[in-house]
């Protein structure tokens, strides 16, 4: 069981002026593949905050990935990319690369992405885009690596042998 917590950044859902639909996409997603959703959590596009709750959750053992979207363009307050890179140890830049090459397929925004993904501890921190399609395509993308991931950060000795 592959234990998510998602975290949507927005100005305007965090003070309620939209709803968000990202987070909600992507839970319905994650329990299709029959892992659990531990939290989902709304936040302004705001770096410092973006960066607490990342190291919080990471560092409390109750998450094996951590889902960010929204903020990952370049709009002056889209700062996920910027604060994610604060609090991993490690980077995984191939989980971003397919990512953007797998949307590049279907539109050439896909080159403004700025998002990344990382390791902090045992835990993989991936940023997705805001829009609740690109959010959900982008997941499917990494979802066949996932299981595999997870193995390797708990230090699995059976990991290898499913690779």
């Amino acid at each position: 069981m592959i234990r998510f917590g998602i975290l949507t950044l927005s100005d305007r859902s965090s003070r309620g002026e939209r709803e968000d639909a990202s987070g909600p996409a992507l839970a319905l997603l994650i329990r299709a593949q029959n892992w659990s959703v531990v939290k989902e959590h709304i936040l302004p596009d705001e770096e410092s905050a973006i960066r607490t709750i990342l190291a919080e959750w990471a560092d409390s053992g109750n998450f094996d990935i951590i889902l960010t979207t929204g903020g990952t363009g370049f709009a002056p307050r889209d700062v996920t990319p910027e604060a994610t890179r604060a609090v991993i140890q490690r980077d995984a830049p191939g989980l971003a690369e397919v990512m953007r090459a797998e949307s590049l397929k279907k539109t050439p925004h896909a080159m403004l992405s700025r998002a990344i993904a990382g390791i902090r501890g045992r835990t993989l921190i991936i940023n997705l885009p805001g829009s609740p399609k690109g959010a959900v395509e982008n997941l499917q993308t990494v979802i066949p690596v996932l299981p595999h991931a997870v193995q390797l950060l708990k230090d699995d000795p059976f990991s290898e042998a499913s690779h």
